[in-house]
């Protein structure tokens, strides 16, 4: 027998420890770890000599072409490839069809879906999609057990916007949705409190990047999470909060986890554990996402809550934007969000490994098996043979400087700009190469449309 590609010479990184060994890959799949010598001949082999061979990064929350991302699925998927990441979930809109038609009274979940699919065509890596509910239709309901034929086994909601609904409709989903094990993904803010602090600095001219972050508080968010767990935990729905950015939130989702642990979980994102609202000062309005950037204790409960297993999951949030866009003159005529699929391996890895003495398996089970796990991808996010050869090879000591001038994203800017990380050297989808030392080699339109199993989520 000869498989596809052998790779040798490097320390495979699981979530449960490491090891010194060669993998065969055969057919996109992973079919045998071992020595060298007990593994197949092989038609290509790389020598992965002193780096670490890793599963690909699941990001499980991106935004792509759409209202809160210029970032189309090719620009996207080639920053992703670069940085390591080899599935993403983006988000499909009841009601947004276009820049000028965000409420599109007629338009549903399922259409949603298509549109996403239709722009995911030039994709060079896996993806799969959140619904997101984003008007108060009762209709919406009734497509529930239609999108999980899909594969769309998650639904997204927002407390704050003007896409934002009422406690008391998404009290309602998530009762439906219950009964469909589906999981629920929710941004959480105190609408009102933003928008009135907005309003006020509006009054005082406060349009300066430092005072962005107080018109979104930590206690807002806190709030938020606390009203929406309570409703999802009478409900008996599964519950995924997403980007959590204080030691408030954080606590108040511990607390729910601890009671109800078959229904929670939630993540953070790399800028939440690596910048703080300092970077304000230094950078003006680049960092503007909501929620903000917090306080360096902020940065240290992810970290904190992460270790003991409150937050399961390190993702993105990524949206990419341009430069003229975000420095405006007020930060409330700026856009929302930060590029960071090229960056978020290698400066998670960096924050975590080097600077905070995590071990290079904490990493993966963030980045890669986490996501997978909670998100029903059983073939993604592991080395386990039988399973999709999504595979990094990555080298933490081959250290340069972030810069923006080689942004796959459509984004002419890195918040992460100057630190100095590890590599990414070859990524694999499927056993395909498609990123090769610095170079997107994938073909454009590689990528597969997931669909996603029910996934089991342990007691």
């Amino acid at each position: 027998m000869v498989v596809n590609t052998v790779i040798t010479g490097g320390t495979l990184i699981q979530p449960d420890g490491t090891l010194d060994a060669s993998i065969a890959i055969d057919d996109g799949t992973i079919v045998a770890i071992g020595e060298r010598s007990d593994l197949p001949d092989a038609e290509t082999t790389v020598d992965a000599t002193g780096q670490l061979v890793m599963p690909g990064a699941v990001d499980v929350h991106v935004h792509l072409d759409d209202m809160f991302s210029n970032d189309t699925y090719g620009t996207a998927s080639r920053a992703a490839a670069l940085g390591g990441t080899t599935t993403f979930i983006d988000f499909a809109w009841q009601a947004w069809v276009s820049e000028s038609s965000i409420f599109d009274e007629e338009s549903t979940l399922l259409e949603g879906i298509e549109r996403k699919q239709a722009k995911a065509e030039d994709s060079i890596i896996d993806y799969s999609l959140h619904g997101a509910i984003t008007r108060e239709d009762p209709e919406v309901l009734d497509e529930l057990p239609k999108i999980i034929k899909e594969g769309v086994t998650s639904i997204k909601m927002f407390t704050a916007y003007e896409f934002g609904i009422s406690n008391g409709f998404i009290n309602e989903v998530f009762q439906e949705a219950a009964g469909h094990d589906l999981v629920a993904v929710l941004h959480t803010e105190e609408s009102s409190i933003c928008e009135v602090i907005t309003e006020a600095q509006k009054r005082q001219g406060k349009g300066d990047p430092e005072y962005y972050p107080k018109a979104r508080p930590d206690y807002a968010e806190a709030m938020a999470a606390d009203s929406a767990l309570r409703m999802a935990m009478e409900a008996d729905c599964r519950y995924y909060g997403i980007h959590t950015t204080c030691r408030k939130s954080a606590d108040v989702i511990e607390e729910y986890r601890n009671e109800n642990h078959d229904r929670v979980r939630a993540e953070t994102c790399t800028q939440y554990t690596v910048a703080d609202d300092s970077l304000f000062d230094e950078v003006g309005l680049l960092p503007m996402a909501a929620p903000p950037l917090r306080k360096p204790d902020d940065n240290d409960a992810m970290f904190e809550h992460l270790s003991k297993g409150t937050l399961d999951v390190v993702s993105t949030d990524h949206c990419g934007y341009t430069r003229d866009q975000k420095q405006v003159e007020n930060w409330w005529d700026g856009t929302y969000g930060m590029n960071s699929l090229q960056r978020s391996l290698p400066v998670f890895y960096d924050e975590a490994v080097k600077k905070r003495g995590f071990s290079p398996s904490f990493v993966v089970s963030k980045l890669a098996a986490n996501p997978a796990r909670v998100f029903g991808m059983p073939n993604k996010g592991t080395l386990d043979p039988g399973t999709d050869a999504d595979i990094v090879v990555f080298d933490p000591d081959s250290t340069e400087p972030i810069t923006s001038d080689n942004n796959e994203s459509m984004s002419d800017y890195s918040v992460y700009e100057g630190r100095e990380v590890g590599q990414v050297d070859k990524t694999f989808v499927r056993g395909e190469l498609i990123a090769d030392d610095g170079d997107v080699v994938g073909e454009s339109g590689y990528g597969e449309f997931l669909e996603r199993e029910i996934p089991e989520w342990e007691q």
